[in-house]
Parts: structure tokens; sequence; C-alpha cells
């Protein structure tokens, strides 16, 4: 990469966070859909600090996921993790990777809105299916069948997640693809001026005008 593109893309990036100000990058969409792996290279690429609502959460119970939701239920969890990623979105600018089932909330929707840009990592059924069978800390998938647990999973939460400011495929591709596809939609959004070039496809939802 020349000097010059090289400017380019550090004076775009900066404009992106100039534009962010204090509001947070806020990752959304199903287990498996790459939020934790996107975000952190997302992060590096914006110079942002990286949260994982999860990591978060654990943190503060003492417990991991899969404990908490043995022991307390998922009802307990669900509060909880409202509570964290509420605190969480106060500290921005960052980019934030949430859970899958964080963005149902109304209220952390609510919040996202107001302190964050939101986009969603859209992944088809396949492409989730082989990422999640790769560990086993899934306890929504605790199941016989988690394929069937899945698509209803998909079928319930993607019309809300199609909420977010910007959507994002992601796809098999190498994870700086989908960073540099985000990239392109985040500047797209806050009206930062050029692509940067990587040719990635996405579907990016511009809803400055709503």
């Amino acid at each position: 990469m020349s000097d010059h593109r090289k400017d380019d893309r550090a004076k775009r990036l900066a404009q992106i966070r100039e534009a962010l100000g204090s509001r947070s990058i806020v990752l959304i969409g199903l287990m498996g859909a790459g939020k934790t792996a996107v975000g952190r290279r997302l992060a590096s690429r914006l110079d942002l600090p990286f949260l994982d609502a999860d990591n978060e959460i654990e943190k503060a119970a003492g417990e991991s996921i899969k404990e908490i939701f043995a022991e307390h239920g998922e009802a307990y969890f669900r509060k909880g993790e409202q509570k964290v990623i509420a605190r969480l979105l106060e500290s921005g600018p960052q980019v934030l990777a949430t859970g899958g089932g964080a963005y149902m909330n109304p209220e952390t929707r609510d919040a996202i809105k107001a302190l964050g840009v939101s986009i969603w990592l859209k992944a088809n059924l396949r492409v989730l299916m082989k990422r999640v069978q790769r560990r086993d800390h899934r306890p929504l998938l605790a199941t016989g069948d988690p394929e069937a647990v899945m698509k209803k999973l998909m079928a319930e939460r993607d019309p809300v997640y199609a909420g977010a400011d910007i959507t994002v495929e992601s796809r098999e591709v190498p994870h700086d693809v989908i960073v540099g596809a985000a990239i392109d939609a985040i500047a797209a959004q806050l009206g930062c001026g050029n692509r940067s070039g990587r040719g990635a496809s996405t579907a990016a939802n511009d809803k400055r005008a709503r």
C-alpha cells in the first residue's frame, strides 16, 4: 500500500472516530455470527477499546454464562445482561460485542440507539451451524437438535435484528474482509467519505433519513 493510500485510510478512520464521539459501535446477531472475532479486529483498525458483553457479565457474576443459565435460569441472566450492557454503553467510544439475545430486550435496544451505532452481523444457517459446532458452551443449543433451535432463533430474532443501523453479511471469508465491509458501512452511516476499496459485499442499511 502506498504512503498516500495509508494516509487516506488513516484520515478516514480518524473521521469515523470523530463522528462517533462518545458513542459505541455495538455488534449484534446470533451466536456464531462472528461478533467477537470481527469486533476485536474492528476495534484494532479503529484504534478503539474492545469489550465483550458476555465476558463482562461473567466477571460481574463470578460465573460462566453456562453456569448462570444452569443455576439461575435465562430470565435471571437477561436481567443481569441488560444492566451490564447499560453500564458499558456509558463508557464509549468502544466496540462492544453483545450476546445473541441482548438486542431482543426493548430497553437494551433503546440504550443502544441512544448511545451507539448498531451493526447486525447477519449469517445464514449453514455458516452459523458450522461455527457453533466448534464449541460446546452455548446454553441455548444444549439440546438434541441444535439446528432446530437455531432455525427457531433465526425466525424470532432476525426481524428484530433488522432494525439495526447497519447490516453486514457475515460469510465464510477472512475476518478482515468483514471488517472492511463494516468500516465502509460505518463510514456511510456517519457520512465519513469514500469506501475503503476492499471490495467486500455488504448490505448496509443507511438509516440516517429515518
